[in-house]
């Protein structure tokens, strides 16, 4: 089974700046990818529409769910998850805003989809914020949400595999990055400087392999994995 995290941010084009869901489908499509968690997706009340059951469709990923974690003036806007399997269950569950605010950064309410499928494959998928007040929130809302057995956590993370806010998470799960031959750097797609995108996993997943493909469509390269479990 191969999973995939994309920030597609918003479906857009990297390199022609405009809206384009055959490209983000062809990404997907060059994977493999059987489920794929999104961020930076837009849907209901945007001038978009719902970019991740449009999306799907392109990719003939007809299973999908949207989480919306905030709503601004063009709509709502969250996360996104697509499936070749069945979703049994799905929920969006906000992460709480830090309080008071401890930085002078940009702050953006984020949520944390959970969906449940007919083989018995839990994933969450999540987008963190860009404060280390936010990553604490994240974090602490991830270990609440998690899985023993059969899940997966994905998304972009906003920070770097040294960032202490991942420590808590590693005690739980295998980063699917330990499988990589390269350094597996995401952001940005066209010369990527940084790895800000994650696959994890708990231990009784089986990790074929991982990797980080030179893909350019939006501004994130996909990050795959191929796992196997019973």
């Amino acid at each position: 089974m191969k999973i995939m995290s994309f920030n597609t941010q918003h479906c857009l084009n990297y390199l022609e700046k405009r809206v384009d869901y055959e490209k983000m489908a062809e990404a997907i499509k060059a994977c493999g990818a059987d489920i794929v968690g999104l961020n930076e997706m837009y849907d209901e009340g945007s001038s978009f529409g719902r970019q991740t059951e449009r999306l799907g469709a392109c990719a003939e990923l007809e299973n999908h769910y949207f989480a919306e974690a905030c709503r601004f003036s063009d709509g709502s806007y969250g996360n996104g998850f697509l499936s070749r399997y069945k979703i049994e269950s799905a929920k969006t569950i906000t992460i709480p805003d830090p309080v008071p605010r401890r930085y002078d950064g940009y702050y953006e309410t984020r949520c944390v989809l959970k969906a449940r499928l007919e083989n018995g494959l839990v994933v969450l998928v999540v987008h963190f914020g860009l404060n280390p007040d936010e990553h604490e929130s994240a974090v602490a809302t991830i270990l609440e949400n998690l899985e023993d057995e059969k899940c997966v956590l994905m998304g972009d993370f906003n920070v770097t595999p040294d960032n202490p806010a991942l420590r808590p998470i590693r005690e739980r799960l295998v980063d699917t990055a330990d499988f990589f031959e390269g350094e597996g750097l995401s952001w940005p797609s066209d010369a990527p400087e940084v790895k800000i995108d994650y696959i994890f996993v708990t231990p009784d997943i089986e990790v074929v392999s991982a990797e980080v493909p030179a893909i350019i469509a939006s501004d994130h390269r996909p990050h795959i994995a191929e796992i196997k479990f019973r």
